[in-house]
């Protein structure tokens, strides 16, 4: 076996920052002598048990930065979610194309994938070391204090909910935008990070940490409108009833379902009609209006963190290291040190597997419709620099000549 020969892939939704890592795994594996070849996968796990890679090794330098500063995935990605016979059939190509070190870039479910093939590789005896790099837009890995891809997309939301307040604000009335996130709202509280003023929204955040109670939502709105003459609602896809059901299946019978099962929340746009209806009918508040924000938030061009794309490139640096220096297989982590500033630590793969964290309840308000100063606090240095900023007229009112 070629311990030299390096195979990496990318799992799971694209975001604005996979390909740094991706960029930062080939790179930092070129300054080690032992590495002969690189070579990466053509859409994720697929490709490999395909045998579609490509030879990233003959890539320049140049062209690597450029494709490194471009959002999504460069290799393409996958929705597959391996089970132990398809991550046998993974390990069967590995073993055949001699590689020494794999690399997967993903989330929960491309932890679990490294995860399994790993333990096949140790009962085999075969000597492959298999590091997961994190990836997602949720914010949803346990173990790490952010997820690369996560301050980008955070970026998008706090931005197009900032100009939706300005719109909002213009021709007053009430305006829901549905964001990404079935289990963790991350997300949907960036949105917050969108507001300067006391009145601007938006004025309630509904998140898959809390029971979304339809009865309550309106009334919440009602009062919210009644206060400022306008609305605007940011929700998370995953809101659910009482009983863990999503709100979104229980409007329609013929919703898509994902390859596991799952209720297709992102870009249907059910959702966001359901809640527009119910505000229109039963608030009698004629100018209602919703978004949602569907896939425009994960590989948004120009809407880049700077330190999202710093720290994506670092984990993948870093997953190179860990495993050149390293004598164990494991996720990279990034953990938080300081006011703000990152290291990287590598955790077993079990820590993070098949695992899903949810917002910190120190993270949303009593209200359970809003976001703490903790949070605040917590996602504004992952917003990066240059963050646009919103003002307004001074009110200087010209008295009423004709008192009407």
């Amino acid at each position: 076996m070629s311990a030299g020969k390096i195979l990496v892939a990318q799992g799971g939704g694209p975001t604005a920052v996979i390909n740094q890592s991706l960029a930062g795994v080939v790179l930092e594996a070129r300054r080690f002598r032992n590495v002969d070849l690189v070579y990466g996968a053509r859409h994720g796990v697929r490709g490999i048990v395909n045998e579609d890679f490509f030879d990233l090794t003959q890539e320049t330098s140049h062209n690597l930065e450029a494709v490194a500063n471009t959002p999504a995935s460069a290799l393409g990605s996958t929705r597959d979610k391996p089970d132990l016979k398809y991550c046998q059939e993974i390990f069967k190509v590995l073993q055949a194309h001699e590689i020494g070190y794999f690399f997967y870039i993903g989330g929960n479910d491309s932890s679990d994938t490294v995860r399994i093939v790993s333990e096949e590789a140790h009962k085999a005896g075969y000597p492959l070391r298999s590091i997961h790099i994190p990836k997602t837009i949720d914010n949803d890995l346990v173990g790490n204090d952010h997820t690369p891809g996560f301050p980008s997309a955070a970026r998008f939301v706090a931005q197009a909910f900032a100009g939706a307040n300005l719109d909002n604000a213009a021709l007053p009335g009430v305006y829901v935008g549905v964001v990404m996130g079935r289990h963790a709202g991350f997300l949907t509280a960036a949105s917050a990070l969108g507001k300067k003023f006391p009145d601007d929204g938006p004025h309630l955040i509904y998140l898959p940490e809390r029971t979304f109670v339809l009865d309550k939502f309106l009334a919440d709105v009602k009062a919210t409108y009644e206060r400022y003459g306008r609305c605007v609602i940011a929700v998370s896809e995953g809101i659910h009833d009482e009983s863990g059901t999503p709100i979104a299946s229980q409007l329609a019978k013929d919703l898509e379902r994902d390859a596991h099962g799952n209720v297709q929340l992102s870009g249907t746009g059910a959702l966001a009609d359901l809640l527009c209806e119910e505000i229109k009918s039963k608030l009698k508040i004629k100018r209602v209006r919703g978004d949602t924000f569907g896939y425009l938030q994960r590989s948004f061009i120009g809407c880049v963190s700077d330190v999202d794309q710093r720290e994506a490139r670092e984990v993948g640096e870093k997953a190179v290291q860990y495993a050149m220096w390293g004598s164990r297989d494991g996720s990279v982590t990034i953990k938080r040190t300081g006011f703000y500033s990152v290291d990287y630590e590598l955790v077993p793969l079990d820590v993070v597997a098949g695992k899903t964290r949810v917002m910190e309840d120190d993270f949303i308000t009593d209200s359970g419709t809003d976001v703490t100063d903790l949070f605040r606090l917590y996602l504004r240095p992952l917003l990066g620099s240059g963050m646009p900023d919103a003002f307004r007229l001074r009110q200087n009112a010209v008295p009423k000549v004709l008192g009407r």
